[in-house]
């Protein structure tokens, strides 16, 4: 997102957050304390909306986090320390964002941090985190220029060694969109975005794949995020006959689009980005959600081995909100931060002096995760380019394609 990106959380963990966790507290989540146990304590952070209309997705990922966390104490992982988990609610906000990012840069023991959800507040967390050298793993960021830069189509160049993510990008999902949409016979489509760097990067991937296999873009059209009624950009677009919508952005503006558009007799399928698969799309959208579209990243957790296992897990830990959108990508995050920190803090004294030991690690980690196998390139980017089509059928997503992007 969100950037939004290797195989995503499946559908059927579709109930919505019943609880806020409390933000900003630390738990070791293990068998022991490190206190206790005369270790050496270690941080992770987690910087997502705790808070607010994303919340449930913020909350798998802090989740996950700290399952991965207490399994890793459980087994040792890092002899002679202890992990523990440290959330801190970014509201979805970049200003909020930053600050948390401006907290964890000023503990010593933070040894690296998960987040954040929405790439417009990572663009604002990045450059703090990377200035104290502290690894940052989005497990939902999909705007390309994250990790290339704002040429990343011509002249792609890394700007943050610091920075990496689980997830691929909207350099993929957006065409990955567009060549289901063609291949299905949808040849014109309006687009929309909300201005934000996740919405508007994934229309623009899509409209170049899309103007490239032969279809046109009958309307290009924008939204403000905190708009409500849609009637304007509707009313323009319905006489242009599109045979879809593709919308970049999140879910909560999605949803009221897509039933208002078809209360207006606009009867076409609206299609997004993961920022729109969430159950909650489909509660905001009604029954006329029927037929939309959704693109997400990697393949639906409950129908891969290793995601049955993690979600089985996840259950059993007894979080009151689910995994969510993010989870698995979150999990796998957390524990591509503990692999790396199993070579960097043996026989270290303190997290500080070794995180750019941390940095070099992080880099070249290699493990088979939740999600599929879990590596990056020089970039910073997941290796894994696998992408899964949703629809929405009888009011829940349902799988209809999932495939490695060429």
């Amino acid at each position: 997102m969100h950037q939004r990106s290797v195989l995503r959380v499946g559908a059927p963990l579709i109930i919505a957050a019943l609880a806020l966790s409390a933000c900003g507290s630390r738990s070791d989540t293990g068998s022991g304390s490190g206190a206790s146990s005369g270790n050496k304590i270690a941080i992770i952070g987690v910087m997502a909306p705790l808070s607010g209309d994303l919340s449930a997705l913020g909350l798998g990922i802090q989740h996950s986090v700290e399952l991965a966390v207490k399994e890793a104490n459980a087994s040792n992982a890092i002899p002679g320390w202890t992990l523990q988990v440290e959330p801190k609610d970014d509201e979805g906000k970049p200003d909020v964002g930053k600050n948390a990012a401006t907290a964890f840069a000023a503990e010593p023991n933070v040894a690296g941090v998960v987040g954040n959800l929405n790439s417009n507040v990572a663009q604002s967390t990045q450059p703090v985190l990377a200035t104290a050298k502290i690894v940052q793993v989005s497990p939902a960021n999909t705007n390309p220029t994250l990790t290339k830069g704002a040429d990343f189509k011509t002249a792609p160049k890394r700007t943050y060694d610091t920075y990496f993510r689980t997830c691929t990008t909207d350099a993929i999902q957006g065409p990955f969109a567009a060549q289901y949409m063609f291949k299905a016979g949808i040849t014109k489509v309006a687009t929309i975005h909300d201005k934000k760097a996740y919405g508007q990067g994934l229309v623009e991937a899509f409209t170049g794949e899309f103007t490239k296999l032969g279809g046109t873009i009958v309307d290009a059209e924008t939204i403000n995020p905190d708009d409500s009624n849609y009637q304007s950009v509707i009313t323009k677009i319905k006489p242009m006959s599109p045979q879809g919508v593709y919308y970049g952005g999140e879910y909560p503006q999605a949803g009221p689009l897509s039933q208002q558009m078809k209360a207006a007799g606009l009867n076409v399928p609206l299609m997004g980005g993961d920022g729109i698969y969430d159950p909650k799309f489909i509660v905001l959208g009604g029954a006329t959600s029927a037929g939309d579209l959704a693109t997400s990243v990697g393949a639906p957790t409950d129908q891969l081995a290793a995601g049955k296992k993690f979600l089985a897990d996840y259950a059993a830990a007894g979080y009151k909100d689910p995994a969510a959108a993010y989870g698995a990508y979150s999990f796998d995050a957390a524990n591509s931060i503990i692999n790396a920190l199993k070579v960097s803090l043996k026989g270290a004294k303190d997290v500080a002096s070794v995180r750019q030991a941390t940095i070099d690690a992080l880099g070249k980690v290699s493990f088979e995760g939740v999600t599929g196998h879990v590596a990056f390139d020089q970039y910073g980017d997941s290796t894994s380019r696998v992408l899964t089509v949703y629809k929405v059928v009888s009011g829940a997503w349902a799988p209809v394609s999932t495939e490695a992007f060429k």
